[in-house]
């Protein structure tokens, strides 16, 4: 080894080391509020399926209604392609995957619901209709029937019905642990938050859940739906949803939107309420920047406008919910809520569409970024993280495959995790 050689510099060490010693408390704070990507694989959607409309057989029937629909109204590949405009180059291998995807696995992530969608009923009803919840969801992931997520959303922590939801979902949550324990797919959502003590109460009603079952401390998360106002800038000025992600102490694995009831609390008349409206782009815009970094998940809300009725009325509908999801997934919301089983093909030929679109020119940047080989674009290390987040949100969909991906770009999926800057998943 040569000789190392010296340089001049002017700051004694203790100037350093002084910095570093007041900027500890910084890093730890950085390190604990912004872990980053949590590693786990985010679905495209939620589906919501009241709670006394829930069965056995709920995916599957969503999966047959949805192949039912495509093959009513977009048969072939080429169909597909007139109807929501896919390029014809795209159009074969999305229609093919979107065929496989309804049989293999129609939805990805369920939700049981006890508030909007099933509303106030009398307490005996609800009670049996959390437990036959807890029973069936136990049941499904006990034979490989359910969907990768599945949980229920809960009534909210208002004053009128905080009651019953925390009933609910006591009752829900036992019936899962007396069937065997929680599942790891499990998900909980909590809606209309409008203080950032609401969803303080929320963590300590897990905690005590928690202990009262022998459970691991933070064992169990849940989404804060973002569908109020107030939940976006509090009556202080100040963003509220950032302090609410700060308020769940860790346990906040998602925000979503919903679209309905903030468009109404902004004073958006029924007609024009819609992901795409000026107030919708605003709220999203500010959970998008409250939530960078921190590990918790975004999700856009939904069409009400459904595909039913005579074939000219379902491509109209398709063609807005298609448009509405490409739409989200430009501007980096990576899931959304479907409200029919007709919504399916949609959603996936968007989804598919857009991974499917930009592999090769993404893995062609992302294997020069890791050969620097140049080329006619220069990326950064951020840019390197984004190709690669991209590329394993399609091979989790099932947009892309594994091996086309190692073919394209001579990485695997640990390269991917590394670059992306996925926690591993043991570490989540």
């Amino acid at each position: 080894m040569g000789q190392q050689e010296t340089v001049a510099t002017s700051l004694a060490d203790t100037v350093r080391e002084g910095i570093g010693a007041a900027l500890a408390q910084v890093d730890a704070d950085l390190a604990r509020r912004y872990p980053g990507d949590p590693g786990t694989r985010q679905p495209v959607h939620t589906v919501y399926v009241p709670g006394d409309a829930f069965a056995a057989d709920t995916v599957r029937s969503w999966g047959d209604q949805a192949l039912a629909a495509l093959d009513a109204h977009a048969p072939d590949a080429d169909a597909l392609a007139a109807v929501l405009g896919i390029p014809d180059a795209l159009a074969a291998e999305v229609h093919d995957r979107v065929r496989a995807k309804l049989t293999r696995e129609p939805i990805e992530d369920l939700r049981i619901d006890f508030e909007d969608g099933y509303g106030p009923r009398p307490d005996a009803e609800e009670d049996a209709a959390a437990a036959r919840a807890a029973a069936l969801v136990a049941a499904a992931y006990e034979t490989g029937t359910a969907a990768p997520y599945m949980g229920i959303r809960m009534k909210c922590m208002e004053a009128a019905v905080r009651d019953r939801g925390i009933r609910t979902l006591d009752i829900f949550l036992t019936g899962l642990m007396e069937a065997g324990g929680l599942p790891d797919g499990l998900v909980l959502t909590l809606p209309k938050v409008t203080y950032a003590e609401q969803v303080t109460a929320m963590v300590r009603l897990l905690e005590a859940f928690e202990k009262a079952r022998g459970l691991e401390s933070g064992r169990i998360g849940f989404e804060i739906q973002i569908e109020t106002t107030q939940s976006i800038l509090g009556a202080d000025g100040r963003a509220t949803v950032a302090r609410m992600i700060e308020a769940a102490e860790g346990r906040a694995t998602s925000l979503h939107y919903g679209t309905f009831d903030y468009s109404a609390s902004c004073g958006v008349s029924a007609a024009h309420q819609s992901l795409d409206h000026p107030v919708a782009d605003h709220a999203k815009a500010v959970m998008q920047v409250a939530a960078a970094g921190t590990g918790v998940r975004l999700s856009d809300g939904s069409t009400n406008v459904l595909p039913v009725g005579p074939a000219e009325r379902v491509h109209e509908a398709w063609r807005l919910h298609h448009r509405l999801v490409s739409r989200s997934l430009a501007r980096a919301y990576y899931q959304g809520w479907d409200m029919h089983p007709a919504h399916l093909p949609t959603r996936y030929a968007a989804v598919y569409a857009f991974y499917r679109g930009g592999l090769e020119q993404a893995a062609a940047r992302l294997a020069a970024y890791v050969a620097k080989a140049g080329g006619d674009v220069m990326d950064e290390p951020a840019t390197a993280k984004a190709l690669s987040g991209y590329l394993l949100r399609g091979l989790d969909c099932g947009a892309v495959d594994a091996a086309e991906v190692a073919r394209l770009t001579g990485l695997t999926c640990a390269d991917l995790d590394a670059l992306a800057g996925r926690r591993a998943v043991a570490e989540a």
